[in-house]
């Protein structure tokens, strides 16, 4: 490369990149699954939705009608879970984390409302789950409610393994459209109706 005043800058490669995964740069898990539902929706498949989160606002500034700024709110009561819907007759419920360990998903994550939340869901005949990438590793998993009430009543560890996911929840893969086909994975927990 030529710089101004025959200045000349040598660029070394200094590394192989072509087996690094860019697919996941600059996504969130959150905007994926969103991605996908509305995927879901334009096909026709499935309509699940991101639950809004349940806030008060008790101070807005009004400079114009069209440009009101919320100034202060708070949390009204405990949130659920992130997503919910209906697919093939069944109500979904899922919540959706990311976390930077390679070796465990903290169970502090996921709160003891939203436990008993996928439970009651599960209890009353819907599906519950979790969808859990490691975001350093690069993989992202689905985890049935059934296996995750499983680990927290036979195990005293604060995190689940990566062990755990590999053995027990189903790996996601990315992908176009959808951008991550979680659905295949409920098609089999529901047994393929």
């Amino acid at each position: 490369m030529n710089y101004p005043v025959g200045i000349k800058k040598i660029v070394k490669a200094t590394k192989d990149h072509s087996n690094i995964n860019y697919g996941n740069r600059g996504m969130t898990l959150e905007s994926e699954i969103n991605l996908s539902n509305e995927y879901y929706q334009e096909i026709d498949k499935a309509y699940i939705y991101k639950k809004p989160t349940p806030i008060k606002i008790t101070k807005v500034d009004y400079p114009s009608r069209d440009k009101a700024v919320i100034k202060e709110a708070f949390f009204t009561v405990p949130s659920t879970t992130d997503y919910n819907g209906i697919y093939k007759g069944k109500y979904i419920d899922f919540e959706a984390k990311e976390t930077r360990s390679r070796t465990s998903f903290t169970l502090s994550n996921i709160h003891p409302h939203q436990i008993n939340h996928l439970n009651n869901v599960e209890r009353h005949g819907g599906v519950a789950f979790i969808i859990v990438r490691f975001t350093t590793l690069n993989e992202t998993y689905l985890l049935s409610n059934e296996k995750l009430q499983e680990f927290i009543n036979n195990s005293d560890k604060k995190s689940i393994p990566i062990s755990y996911f590999k053995k027990e929840a189903r790996l996601l893969s990315d992908g176009y459209r959808p951008r991550i086909d979680y659905l295949r994975v409920v098609d089999l927990l529901i047994g393929g109706i």
